[in-house]
């Protein structure tokens, strides 16, 4: 190496921006710069009202469902099949579940809402239903060999009358009422609860960074800069108590309160107020999220599905058995899809025949946006999660705007066909397979 080449490389150490000291990912960076701009013109085009506690508390709940099922959409895309039966088999558990609490448990084993085993049933019974369903679809692709598209597209019609026929079209609620906790708005930890979890998430988070650094350096890897260890920390402490006290800003309502106090047979004290906090199904979500993130990163289950995503040919060659792996990942969106049905169907109080209606749309949309390659092998759930919140808050503030249901669903589409764009051209610049 000449002379002249060893300056050029200390002048590009130095040229090295504050996103690439801190190790962000530019793909994920540019997904959080394009969510601040969404927002930020929504609230100026709605005066305002986009960026309220309120709205912010209602696009949260909104998201879950979609985010749940998003992160199982992600192993799928990465093994290189698709799923568009995820709304038609929500619909399905919805349905199930709904009967379950409402008709089976009442008049076969006497359980009614006001037994405390009814909702925990429901669930368990939703899920099997869910992973069973998810399973055999796996089983159709795995060992039958027949396209995921043409089995889950098969999936999207049966599913759905399915549920149609397990209520007769009916919309069958109310629902019991510990089972409207997983929703949201009936469901919330309140100001006290939501700061405790906000403080054990940021210690979380802390301790993280903390644990990232020290085992880099116990096995002789290069690490940040201190500065940049200590920004890092500053965001995610800043994000997750931000959140926090965003969510404890939204009361609830005074005539809401009223009528709690008037079902307890108390008066309402004059000026009391309420806060709502952090919604339970936000806290599903993240446990879901964490555990997830765990099997793709942690566990030989994720290794595989990377692996084979990336060269199934050769992933089988070395032994691993991808025909079952496809039965475990689409199980494993089956009951996903469960989870995601006790969200929507908490969040409404009741089953409602559309449910789950166009949600394989948002849901691949999410996953996509997030950086899931459809040539497989690429993909992470938080960028799934945030391309949740991204489409959300697309479809949400539209609504704010005024903007027609049928214009809406044309820009999601379009929205769609341009993320798939972008990750063609992105992966073409830097060589990505």
């Amino acid at each position: 190496m000449s002379q002249t080449d060893t300056p050029d490389t200390s002048l590009d150490k130095k040229k090295r921006g504050f996103f690439q000291t801190l190790e962000i990912d530019l793909r994920l960076l540019g997904m959080v710069g394009a969510f601040v701009i969404l927002c930020v013109g929504f609230d100026i085009a709605t005066g305002g009202r986009f960026l309220t506690p309120r709205n912010i508390f209602n696009l949260t709940i909104q998201t879950v469902s979609v985010a749940i099922m998003a992160t199982g959409m992600v192993f799928v895309i990465v093994t290189r099949h698709i799923d568009l039966s995820v709304g038609a088999l929500l619909a399905t558990c919805s349905a199930i579940m709904a009967m379950m609490q409402t008709q089976l448990l009442p008049h076969w084993l006497g359980l009614g809402f006001d037994n405390a085993l009814t909702p925990w049933i429901t669930i368990l019974v939703g899920v099997i239903a869910g992973t069973t369903i998810g399973a055999f679809h796996g089983f159709l692709v795995g060992y039958l060999t027949i396209p995921a598209f043409i089995v889950t597209l098969g999936g999207l019609l049966v599913w759905r009358n399915v549920a149609w026929y397990l209520t007769s079209g009916k919309t069958i609620g109310p629902l019991d009422p510990t089972f409207q906790k997983f929703g949201g708005i009936n469901g919330t930890l309140g100001a006290s609860g939501s700061w405790i979890v906000g403080v054990i998430a940021t210690a979380a988070a802390l301790f993280g960074l903390y644990n990232a650094r020290r085992n880099k350096v116990k096995h002789g890897f290069a690490v940040k800069p201190l500065w940049a260890e200590f920004a890092l920390a500053g965001i995610a402490a800043t994000a997750i108590l931000g959140f926090v006290a965003t969510l404890n800003a939204y009361d609830v309502p005074t005539r809401k309160l009223q009528r709690m106090f008037e079902a307890s047979g108390e008066v309402m004290p004059e000026g009391f107020t309420q806060a709502y906090g952090i919604p339970i199904s936000v806290l599903v979500l993240v446990a879901i999220a964490i555990g997830m993130t765990i099997v793709a990163q942690r566990t030989r289950l994720g290794r595989y599905i990377f692996a084979t995503g990336g060269n199934p040919d050769a992933a089988e060659l070395s032994g691993i058995n991808t025909r079952l792996l496809t039965v475990k990942i689409f199980a494993l969106m089956g009951a996903l899809c469960a989870l995601s049905a006790v969200v929507a169907s908490a969040r409404l109080t009741n089953h409602s025949n559309d449910i789950g209606t166009l949600d394989e749309l948002r849901v691949i949309a999410a996953a996509v946006i997030g950086g899931t390659a459809l040539a497989g092998g690429v993909g992470t759930i938080h960028g799934a999660i945030l391309g949740a919140l991204i489409m959300q808050s697309l479809q949400s503030g539209m609504a704010m705007v005024g903007v027609d249901a049928p214009l809406q669903n044309i820009v999601v589409g379009a929205v769609l066909v341009l993320a798939v764009l972008i990750d063609i051209i992105y992966r073409k610049r830097t060589g990505a397979a």
